[in-house]
Protein backbone atom coordinates (compact mmCIF):
# COMPACT_ATOMS: atom_id res chain seq x y z
CA UNK A 1 0.00 0.00 0.00
CA UNK A 2 1.23 3.51 -0.86
CA UNK A 3 2.02 5.74 2.11
CA UNK A 4 0.58 8.69 0.18
CA UNK A 5 -1.79 8.47 -2.77
CA UNK A 6 -3.63 11.17 -4.70
CA UNK A 7 -6.61 9.90 -6.66
CA UNK A 8 -8.06 12.20 -9.33
CA UNK A 9 -7.43 15.27 -7.15
CA UNK A 10 -9.18 18.48 -8.20
CA UNK A 11 -8.67 21.77 -6.32
CA UNK A 12 -10.60 24.91 -7.28
CA UNK A 13 -10.14 28.27 -5.57
CA UNK A 14 -12.90 30.86 -5.29
CA UNK A 15 -12.25 34.38 -6.51
CA UNK A 16 -14.20 37.50 -7.30
CA UNK A 17 -13.78 36.69 -10.98
CA UNK A 18 -15.13 33.16 -10.57
CA UNK A 19 -13.71 29.68 -9.93
CA UNK A 20 -9.98 29.10 -10.47
CA UNK A 21 -9.12 25.42 -11.14
CA UNK A 22 -5.58 25.11 -9.77
CA UNK A 23 -5.32 21.30 -9.82
CA UNK A 24 -7.21 19.29 -12.43
CA UNK A 25 -7.33 15.54 -11.92
CA UNK A 26 -3.91 14.68 -10.50
CA UNK A 27 -3.19 11.07 -9.54
CA UNK A 28 0.13 10.31 -7.88
CA UNK A 29 1.48 7.74 -5.44
CA UNK A 30 4.39 7.72 -3.00
CA UNK A 31 5.68 4.41 -1.69
CA UNK A 32 7.48 3.88 1.61
CA UNK A 33 11.04 5.15 1.36
CA UNK A 34 10.33 6.53 -2.11
CA UNK A 35 11.39 9.94 -3.44
CA UNK A 36 9.12 11.62 -5.97
CA UNK A 37 9.76 15.01 -7.55
CA UNK A 38 7.03 17.38 -8.71
CA UNK A 39 8.24 19.98 -11.22
CA UNK A 40 6.77 22.83 -13.25
CA UNK A 41 6.64 26.60 -13.62
CA UNK A 42 5.12 28.87 -11.01
CA UNK A 43 1.34 28.65 -11.03
CA UNK A 44 1.10 25.08 -12.29
CA UNK A 45 -0.42 23.76 -9.04
CA UNK A 46 2.58 22.24 -7.24
CA UNK A 47 2.22 24.12 -3.94
CA UNK A 48 -1.55 23.68 -4.03
CA UNK A 49 -0.99 19.93 -4.00
CA UNK A 50 1.37 20.28 -1.01
CA UNK A 51 -1.26 22.25 0.91
CA UNK A 52 -4.03 19.87 -0.15
CA UNK A 53 -2.29 16.83 1.36
CA UNK A 54 -2.85 18.09 4.92
CA UNK A 55 -5.93 20.26 4.29
CA UNK A 56 -4.09 23.56 4.56
CA UNK A 57 -6.03 25.19 1.74
CA UNK A 58 -7.97 28.46 2.25
CA UNK A 59 -11.50 28.25 3.55
CA UNK A 60 -14.04 27.81 0.77
CA UNK A 61 -11.66 26.00 -1.58
CA UNK A 62 -13.41 23.18 -3.43
CA UNK A 63 -11.66 19.80 -3.32
CA UNK A 64 -12.71 16.54 -4.96
CA UNK A 65 -10.98 13.22 -5.41
CA UNK A 66 -9.04 11.55 -2.60
CA UNK A 67 -5.87 12.14 -0.61
CA UNK A 68 -4.94 8.91 1.16
CA UNK A 69 -2.37 8.73 3.96
CA UNK A 70 -1.68 5.07 4.75
CA UNK A 71 -5.00 4.29 3.10
CA UNK A 72 -6.98 6.82 5.17
CA UNK A 73 -8.76 9.65 3.36
CA UNK A 74 -7.51 12.98 4.73
CA UNK A 75 -10.72 14.74 3.66
CA UNK A 76 -12.88 12.27 5.58
CA UNK A 77 -10.97 12.83 8.83
CA UNK A 78 -12.57 14.61 11.76
CA UNK A 79 -10.68 17.64 13.18
CA UNK A 80 -9.14 15.69 16.06
CA UNK A 81 -7.86 12.97 13.79
CA UNK A 82 -6.50 15.53 11.33
CA UNK A 83 -4.55 17.28 14.10
CA UNK A 84 -3.07 13.93 15.12
CA UNK A 85 -2.02 13.11 11.56
CA UNK A 86 -0.27 16.42 10.95
CA UNK A 87 3.39 16.25 12.02
CA UNK A 88 3.17 12.54 12.95
CA UNK A 89 2.11 11.01 9.60
CA UNK A 90 3.08 13.83 7.24
CA UNK A 91 4.89 17.14 7.60
CA UNK A 92 5.82 19.97 5.25
CA UNK A 93 8.98 22.04 4.80
CA UNK A 94 7.83 25.31 3.24
CA UNK A 95 9.90 27.71 1.17
CA UNK A 96 10.92 30.98 2.80
CA UNK A 97 11.84 29.96 6.33
CA UNK A 98 11.86 33.56 7.57
CA UNK A 99 8.13 33.76 6.80
CA UNK A 100 7.34 30.28 8.13
CA UNK A 101 8.95 30.70 11.56
CA UNK A 102 7.46 32.89 14.30
CA UNK A 103 9.80 35.94 14.46
CA UNK A 104 9.16 36.67 18.16
CA UNK A 105 9.82 33.18 19.52
CA UNK A 106 13.10 31.33 19.86
CA UNK A 107 13.41 28.56 17.27
CA UNK A 108 13.87 25.92 19.97
CA UNK A 109 10.55 26.85 21.57
CA UNK A 110 8.82 26.40 18.22
CA UNK A 111 10.19 22.89 17.79
CA UNK A 112 9.41 21.99 21.40
CA UNK A 113 5.81 23.12 20.95
CA UNK A 114 5.24 20.64 18.10
CA UNK A 115 6.75 17.82 20.18
CA UNK A 116 4.65 18.61 23.27
CA UNK A 117 1.43 18.89 21.27
CA UNK A 118 1.82 15.59 19.45
CA UNK A 119 3.74 13.31 21.80
CA UNK A 120 3.35 12.37 25.45
CA UNK A 121 6.71 13.63 26.75
CA UNK A 122 7.81 16.04 29.46
CA UNK A 123 9.04 19.58 28.68
CA UNK A 124 12.55 18.48 29.62
CA UNK A 125 12.40 15.55 27.18
CA UNK A 126 11.09 17.90 24.48
CA UNK A 127 14.07 20.23 25.01
CA UNK A 128 16.46 17.29 24.75
CA UNK A 129 14.74 16.09 21.60
CA UNK A 130 14.97 19.60 20.12
CA UNK A 131 18.73 19.70 20.66
CA UNK A 132 19.09 16.27 19.06
CA UNK A 133 17.07 17.38 16.02
CA UNK A 134 19.18 20.50 15.54
CA UNK A 135 22.37 18.44 15.68
CA UNK A 136 20.86 15.98 13.19
CA UNK A 137 20.29 18.77 10.66
CA UNK A 138 23.82 20.10 11.12
CA UNK A 139 23.33 22.87 13.68
CA UNK A 140 24.76 23.22 17.21
CA UNK A 141 22.15 22.46 19.86
CA UNK A 142 22.58 25.95 21.36
CA UNK A 143 21.00 27.47 18.23
CA UNK A 144 17.70 26.61 19.92
CA UNK A 145 18.09 29.85 21.89
CA UNK A 146 18.28 32.03 18.77
CA UNK A 147 15.47 33.97 17.13
CA UNK A 148 14.90 33.42 13.38
CA UNK A 149 16.47 36.76 12.42
CA UNK A 150 19.66 35.77 14.21
CA UNK A 151 20.23 32.83 11.86
CA UNK A 152 21.36 32.75 8.24
CA UNK A 153 19.02 31.63 5.46
CA UNK A 154 20.55 28.18 5.32
CA UNK A 155 20.37 27.79 9.10
CA UNK A 156 16.70 28.82 9.15
CA UNK A 157 15.95 26.25 6.45
CA UNK A 158 17.65 23.59 8.56
CA UNK A 159 15.49 24.65 11.52
CA UNK A 160 12.39 24.15 9.36
CA UNK A 161 13.57 20.66 8.46
CA UNK A 162 14.16 19.89 12.14
CA UNK A 163 10.68 21.21 12.91
CA UNK A 164 9.14 18.98 10.22
CA UNK A 165 10.96 15.94 11.63
CA UNK A 166 10.00 16.68 15.24
CA UNK A 167 7.39 13.90 15.46
CA UNK A 168 8.99 11.32 13.14
CA UNK A 169 6.59 11.62 10.18
CA UNK A 170 6.41 8.94 7.51
CA UNK A 171 5.97 11.46 4.70
CA UNK A 172 7.97 14.65 4.24
CA UNK A 173 6.80 17.21 1.69
CA UNK A 174 9.52 19.69 0.71
CA UNK A 175 7.94 22.64 -1.11
CA UNK A 176 10.67 24.66 -2.86
CA UNK A 177 12.95 24.29 0.19
CA UNK A 178 16.05 25.67 -1.57
CA UNK A 179 14.62 28.45 -3.75
CA UNK A 180 15.86 31.39 -1.65
CA UNK A 181 19.31 29.91 -0.96
CA UNK A 182 22.64 30.42 -2.70
CA UNK A 183 24.12 27.55 -4.70
CA UNK A 184 26.49 26.28 -1.99
CA UNK A 185 23.86 26.31 0.76
CA UNK A 186 21.34 24.77 -1.63
CA UNK A 187 23.69 21.84 -2.21
CA UNK A 188 24.13 21.39 1.55
CA UNK A 189 20.36 21.36 2.19
CA UNK A 190 19.79 18.87 -0.65
CA UNK A 191 22.51 16.59 0.72
CA UNK A 192 20.93 16.84 4.16
CA UNK A 193 17.49 15.85 2.84
CA UNK A 194 18.95 12.87 0.99
CA UNK A 195 20.84 11.72 4.09
CA UNK A 196 17.78 12.04 6.33
CA UNK A 197 15.62 10.25 3.78
CA UNK A 198 18.01 7.28 3.72
CA UNK A 199 18.61 7.15 7.48
CA UNK A 200 14.98 7.44 8.54
CA UNK A 201 13.28 5.74 5.61
CA UNK A 202 11.24 8.84 4.87
CA UNK A 203 8.93 9.03 1.88
CA UNK A 204 9.84 12.33 0.26
CA UNK A 205 7.71 14.45 -2.08
CA UNK A 206 10.05 17.14 -3.40
CA UNK A 207 8.47 20.14 -5.13
CA UNK A 208 10.45 22.62 -7.22
CA UNK A 209 10.67 24.30 -10.60
CA UNK A 210 14.30 23.18 -10.96
CA UNK A 211 14.46 19.92 -12.94
CA UNK A 212 18.21 19.59 -12.40
CA UNK A 213 17.67 19.47 -8.62
CA UNK A 214 15.01 16.79 -8.90
CA UNK A 215 17.03 14.49 -11.14
CA UNK A 216 19.82 14.30 -8.55
CA UNK A 217 17.42 13.88 -5.63
CA UNK A 218 14.36 11.91 -6.78
CA UNK A 219 13.88 8.41 -8.12
CA UNK A 220 10.68 9.36 -9.95
CA UNK A 221 9.61 12.63 -11.49
CA UNK A 222 6.22 14.12 -12.39
CA UNK A 223 6.03 17.30 -14.49
CA UNK A 224 3.00 19.58 -14.13
CA UNK A 225 1.50 22.14 -16.49
CA UNK A 226 -1.76 24.04 -16.04
CA UNK A 227 -2.83 21.99 -13.04
CA UNK A 228 -2.20 18.54 -14.52
CA UNK A 229 0.64 16.04 -14.76
CA UNK A 230 1.89 16.02 -18.36
CA UNK A 231 4.78 13.58 -17.97
CA UNK A 232 6.13 11.14 -15.42
CA UNK A 233 8.73 8.42 -15.10
CA UNK A 234 12.20 7.72 -13.65
CA UNK A 235 13.85 11.03 -12.80
CA UNK A 236 17.02 10.81 -14.88
CA UNK A 237 15.18 9.40 -17.89
CA UNK A 238 12.57 12.16 -17.87
CA UNK A 239 15.30 14.81 -17.77
CA UNK A 240 17.60 13.16 -20.33
CA UNK A 241 14.95 11.95 -22.79
CA UNK A 242 11.70 13.90 -22.26
CA UNK A 243 8.66 12.88 -24.29
CA UNK A 244 6.41 15.89 -23.71
CA UNK A 245 7.34 19.16 -25.49
CA UNK A 246 6.94 21.09 -22.23
CA UNK A 247 9.39 18.82 -20.40
CA UNK A 248 11.84 19.20 -23.31
CA UNK A 249 11.59 22.98 -22.97
CA UNK A 250 12.24 22.83 -19.21
CA UNK A 251 15.22 20.52 -19.65
CA UNK A 252 16.66 22.68 -22.44
CA UNK A 253 16.52 25.77 -20.20
CA UNK A 254 19.51 24.46 -18.20
CA UNK A 255 22.87 25.17 -19.86
CA UNK A 256 25.47 22.42 -20.14
CA UNK A 257 28.45 23.27 -17.94
CA UNK A 258 31.63 23.49 -20.01
CA UNK A 259 29.77 23.80 -23.32
CA UNK A 260 30.37 27.31 -24.77
CA UNK A 261 27.60 26.86 -27.36
CA UNK A 262 25.10 26.10 -24.63
CA UNK A 263 26.24 29.09 -22.56
CA UNK A 264 26.12 31.55 -25.44
CA UNK A 265 22.79 30.34 -26.81
CA UNK A 266 20.58 29.53 -23.82
CA UNK A 267 17.28 27.91 -24.67
CA UNK A 268 14.06 29.20 -23.21
CA UNK A 269 10.31 28.97 -23.45
CA UNK A 270 8.40 31.90 -24.89
CA UNK A 271 5.22 33.21 -23.31
CA UNK A 272 3.69 32.60 -19.92
CA UNK A 273 1.67 29.74 -18.42
CA UNK A 274 -2.07 30.12 -19.10
CA UNK A 275 -4.47 31.71 -16.64
CA UNK A 276 -6.08 28.76 -14.77
CA UNK A 277 -9.48 30.48 -14.98
CA UNK A 278 -9.23 30.91 -18.79
CA UNK A 279 -7.44 27.86 -20.19
CA UNK A 280 -7.15 27.63 -23.98
CA UNK A 281 -9.06 24.92 -25.83
CA UNK A 282 -7.35 21.63 -26.54
CA UNK A 283 -3.94 21.03 -25.00
CA UNK A 284 -3.20 23.96 -22.64
CA UNK A 285 0.41 23.97 -23.82
CA UNK A 286 -0.28 24.19 -27.56
CA UNK A 287 -0.09 28.01 -27.69
CA UNK A 288 3.57 27.84 -26.56
CA UNK A 289 4.50 24.52 -28.17
CA UNK A 290 7.06 24.44 -30.99
CA UNK A 291 5.64 21.21 -32.44
CA UNK A 292 1.91 21.91 -32.06
CA UNK A 293 -0.41 20.81 -34.87
CA UNK A 294 -4.03 21.67 -35.66
CA UNK A 295 -5.13 18.66 -33.61
CA UNK A 296 -3.49 20.10 -30.49
CA UNK A 297 -5.79 23.12 -30.44
CA UNK A 298 -8.90 20.95 -30.13
CA UNK A 299 -7.80 17.73 -28.43
CA UNK A 300 -6.68 17.56 -24.79
CA UNK A 301 -5.36 14.07 -24.08
CA UNK A 302 -4.51 12.45 -20.77
CA UNK A 303 -1.36 10.54 -19.87
CA UNK A 304 -0.41 7.87 -22.41
CA UNK A 305 2.26 5.20 -22.38
CA UNK A 306 5.39 6.70 -23.91
CA UNK A 307 7.90 3.94 -23.03
CA UNK A 308 8.27 1.27 -20.32
CA UNK A 309 7.61 3.05 -17.02
CA UNK A 310 7.03 6.35 -18.81
CA UNK A 311 3.88 8.33 -19.69
CA UNK A 312 3.14 11.69 -21.28
CA UNK A 313 0.03 13.68 -22.16
CA UNK A 314 0.67 14.53 -25.81
CA UNK A 315 -0.93 13.47 -29.10
CA UNK A 316 2.54 13.07 -30.62
CA UNK A 317 3.36 10.39 -28.06
CA UNK A 318 0.54 8.22 -29.38
CA UNK A 319 1.76 8.71 -32.96
CA UNK A 320 5.26 7.66 -31.99
CA UNK A 321 4.22 4.51 -30.09
CA UNK A 322 1.26 3.02 -31.98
Amino acid sequence: MSVLELQDLHVTYRSEGGPVPAVRGVSLSLERGDTVGLAGESGCGKSTIAAAVLRLLPKGTEVSGKVLLDGEDVYAMKPGRLRAVRWTSAAIVFQGALHSLNPVRRVGNQIEEAILLHTAVSPRAARTRTGELLVKVGLPADRAQRYPHQLSGGQRQRVLIALALACDPKVLIADEPTTALDVMVQAQVLALLEELQREQGLSLLFITHDLSVLTTTCERLAVMYAGRIVEQGPGREVFAQPHHPYTRALAAAFPTIGDPASRMNPAGLAGDPPDPSALPSGCPFHVRCAVATAECSSLDVGLRVAAPGRSAACVHVEAAHV
